[in-house]
């Protein structure tokens, strides 16, 4: 699956900023910049795009008039040094609201969800047998790609997150919150503060415990109730 990219910006810095960072994600193709609206707007009128990068401060037309105008807007992600706009912004459907400077990892996370909702809504339509995955960087330039259904736990390390596979494990820069909160909540659960696990990856459950991949897990007392109703109640049903 391959997204096509536009850039709608009038700071040729913040264009540069973007245009690397979708170079480095293999499922993004740019297609074409734009320092105006109006010419991204007359570039949409005789070609097909998936996402646009748009800012909001531009003359002649703003960001946000320019997506009030689009009677069928493809995926939208704001990109703005201004945080005030963000409710207008989700009013018109933006997809996501990135604040500049952009830091990569932000930019990574809004390209994982717009994969996962993709992804999605291709599964509900029957449209497509890809699985559904997502992007890690883990080093200075690669980005991995990673099955969702593969991934058994998620171990924090202070700083950092380890990666656990059915096929490998990757250590990436990463909080386990904000890690967790990019995989999909009816098939992951956090059990400790240190933990997150596959639900369907559980093998037994023992007291304040669990088991996954043959490695007994302690879960912590403030997520032990919601834990084994989560996990027990999904493996009944």
């Amino acid at each position: 699956m391959t997204f096509k990219v536009i850039v709608v910006d009038d700071e040729p810095l913040a264009i540069n900023v973007l245009k690397n960072y979708v170079q480095q994600v293999n499922q993004l193709e740019l297609i074409q910049t734009f320092s105006n609206a109006v010419d991204a707007n007359l570039f949409l009128q005789e070609n097909e795009v998936d996402i646009i990068f748009l800012d909001i401060n531009m003359p002649i037309l703003d960001g946000l008039e320019f997506l009030a105008s689009l009677k069928k807007a493809p995926m939208i992600v704001i990109t703005t040094a201004h945080e005030e706009y963000a409710l207008k912004s989700f009013e018109l459907e933006a997809i996501d609201y990135l604040v500049k400077p952009i830091p990569f990892p932000r930019f990574l996370r809004a390209i994982n969800r717009i994969i996962s909702l993709k992804q999605g809504a291709a599964g509900a339509g029957h449209s497509s047998s890809e699985k559904p995955s997502i992007f890690v960087k883990v080093d200075k330039k690669k980005l991995q790609k990673i099955f969702i259904d593969e991934i058994v736990v998620v171990e924090s390390l202070k700083d950092y997150i380890r990666i656990k596979t059915t096929s490998a494990k990757y250590i990436i820069h990463k909080t386990l919150g904000s890690f967790t909160d990019e995989l999909p909540s009816d098939k992951f659960i956090r059990i400790h503060r240190s933990y997150t696990i596959a639900i369907d990856k559980v093998e037994a459950i023992e007291g304040n415990s669990l088991e996954v991949d043959g490695i007994r897990y302690t879960i912590g007392r403030s997520y032990l109730n919601e834990a084994k109703s989560r996990i027990l109640n999904d493996t009944i049903t």
